[in-house]
C-alpha cells in the first residue's frame, strides 16, 4: 500500500485552480480580465503591514520612562587567521603556563594564543623605550627543531 504524498503549501497565494502542467487554464484568465476593474491597468501589490524588529522595540520600549536610542552596529568582517610556529625557551612555556593559571585562578579560561595576542596589546601600548628595552631583556633562541638527545 503507497500512503498518498502531501504537498507542503508554498508562500504563493492561491487564486486559480492550475491544470497538470501547472499553468492557470486560459478561460480563467479571459474571466478574469473581464472581472477586473477597466481603471486599472497594472494589478496593485497588497501594502506590507510587517514592522521592523527595531520599530518593534522601540514602540515597546517607548512606554518605559527612557527611550532606548538602537545604534545599528556595522557588521564586522572576519581577520582572516594564519597559523605560525616558532621556537621559545621552556622557561618561558612555564610562563605561559603560570599565566594561564592565574587566569583560570580569576575564573577566566584562557588559551595559549589569547595570552600571546594579549601580551602584544600591551607591548603595543609601550612607549618605543620601554618596548625596546623589553626585546633587549629577551634573550636570543636558535630557531629550529631541537637537536635530539
Amino acid at each position: 500500500m503507497t500512503e498518498a504524498s502531501i504537498r507542503k503549501p508554498t508562500k504563493k497565494a492561491f487564486h486559480f485552480p492550475k491544470n497538470a502542467n501547472g499553468h492557470a487554464k486560459a478561460s480563467d484568465k479571459q474571466a478574469n480580465r473581464a472581472n477586473a476593474p477597466a481603471t486599472e491597468a497594472v494589478e496593485a501589490k497588497p501594502v506590507s503591514t510587517r514592522v521592523p524588529k527595531q520599530t518593534r522595540a522601540a514602540t515597546a520600549g517607548a512606554a518605559s520612562a527612557a527611550p532606548a536610542v538602537e545604534v545599528k552596529t556595522k557588521h564586522v568582517k572576519k581577520e582572516k587567521v594564519v597559523r605560525d610556529s616558532f621556537t621559545m625557551p621552556k622557561s618561558d612555556y612555564e610562563k605561559i603556563a603560570a599565566l594561564k593559571q592565574k587566569c583560570l585562578d580569576a575564573g577566566i579560561s584562557v588559551k595559549k594564543s589569547e595570552l600571546l595576542r594579549a601580551g602584544l596589546l600591551l607591548l603595543e601600548s609601550v612607549p618605543p623605550k620601554r618596548l625596546l628595552a623589553a626585546i633587549s631583556a629577551v634573550e636570543t633562541v636558535k630557531t629550529g627543531w631541537p637537536e635530539k638527545s
